[in-house]
């Protein structure tokens, strides 16, 4: 299950099937089956309501009319992307939860006593084990063709576990102890989907921003996708705080999507075996140097933050844990961390007020270069590491 490995990333196209958009954003469902109507288009599998468009296997003639219709704004081929990890074998503590101090925020309050965090957290993956005794599942929701919406991969309950695991003295802590998760499945048993999916998982969120605070997606392809790119937008000015995964080729993340988009919090991994900053610490699961910069990770400029993503133990599927790793790992520690913020600061409801929680997390962060930061930073732009004591 090593899909950085044994998986392209590279952008891979999903044979014949296209994803549409219309121009018209307040166009109703009737009037979006009318034009489809008119193209001949009845065999589709996904259809979006906060943008307005669908995907399906799509004729060349009929994507050729598309194009050139003036109530179209763009056709472009669905795109297959996967989850962002690393496996390796089990360890003891989950020490990204110490290393950036959510043991001592006062909104986390991790004490042992299960006084849950008032936030919503979607998680866009492969699904996260509703019955899982450490997690606090709100809700389950699929787009994809398997039958169930739990969790048949363990990479998106591992996810839920870092950002969410209860604080009840029972396997692992999560950053934000007990927030409520939506379980929004886009990925297979084989941690991979079709990037309309994705898409339709984010409209998705979209469609429920008045309850959900953040989202997050430790997936992507190194692809260009207008569609992903506007359900992001969307779904940040409806005021869900998106997080995401900067990628595992090693490669400026810059050509990866969703890290790429301007309005997300893109984040990098590290390496730390004892939760402390400072490093020394030997090796668990990996051959890394502590408070490093992760060898898999990406970076470059659309990076924001860094969080701990080497070796890092949560929940799994079969009501278990796993220690695996990757920016997939990185990721939900700041999403967790953004729902602390939020908790206490109050939800979004605009691109600016998302904007305020993830500059806060920035300012908030150890500077890379201090007593708090890590080495190995490959490129110029000098992330912080994320840190929530404050929060």
């Amino acid at each position: 299950m090593d899909y950085v490995d044994t998986l392209p990333v590279a952008e891979e196209s999903a044979a014949g099937r296209f994803i549409v958009l219309f121009k018209n954003k307040e166009m109703s469902a009737g009037g979006m089956e009318a034009t489809m109507k008119k193209f001949g288009v009845r065999n589709t599998q996904l259809q979006f309501t906060s943008i307005k468009g669908f995907a399906g296997k799509l004729s060349d003639a009929t994507v050729l009319a598309l194009r050139n219709d003036p109530d179209v704004a763009l056709v472009e081929p669905d795109r297959v992307v996967y989850a962002f990890s690393h496996t390796s074998p089990p360890q003891t503590l989950p020490t990204g939860i110490d290393r950036i101090d959510a043991d001592v925020s006062p909104t986390a309050m991790i004490n042992g006593v299960d006084e849950r965090v008032n936030a919503d957290i979607a998680i866009i993956d492969t699904g996260v084990q509703k019955s899982h005794p450490d997690l606090n599942v709100f809700k389950q929701v699929r787009f994809t063709r398997e039958l169930s919406s739990d969790d048949r991969n363990g990479h998106g309950t591992h996810v839920a576990g870092t950002a969410a695991a209860k604080d009840n003295t029972v396997g692992v802590v999560g950053v934000a102890p007990g927030a409520r998760i939506w379980s929004v499945k886009v990925l297979d048993r084989n941690g991979s989907g079709l990037l309309s999916d994705v898409v339709a998982g984010i409209d998705y969120v979209t469609a429920n921003a008045a309850s959900i605070e953040v989202a997050n997606m430790s997936l992507g392809c190194e692809c260009v996708s207008a569609a992903m790119d506007l359900a992001i937008s969307r779904a940040v000015a409806a005021g869900v705080t998106v997080v995401v995964a900067a990628g595992n080729s090693a490669k400026d993340a810059a050509t990866f999507s969703p890290a790429n988009h301007p309005d997300v919090l893109a984040v990098s991994a590290i390496a730390d075996f004892n939760g402390l900053p400072g490093g020394g610490a030997p090796a668990t699961c990996r051959s890394d140097v502590d408070d490093s910069f992760a060898n898999f990770s990406n970076f470059g400029a659309v990076v924001d933050i860094a969080a701990p993503g080497v070796c890092i133990r949560s929940t799994w599927k079969g009501s278990s844990y796993a220690t695996i790793s990757g920016t997939s790992m990185a990721s939900p520690h700041a999403a967790g961390a953004a729902a602390l913020y939020i908790a206490v600061s109050g939800k979004p409801t605009d691109a600016a007020g998302v904007a305020a929680v993830r500059n806060a997390l920035i300012a908030a962060g150890s500077v890379q270069s201090g007593s708090g930061g890590f080495v190995g930073d490959p490129d110029v732009f000098a992330e912080p590491v994320l840190n929530v004591k404050s929060f």
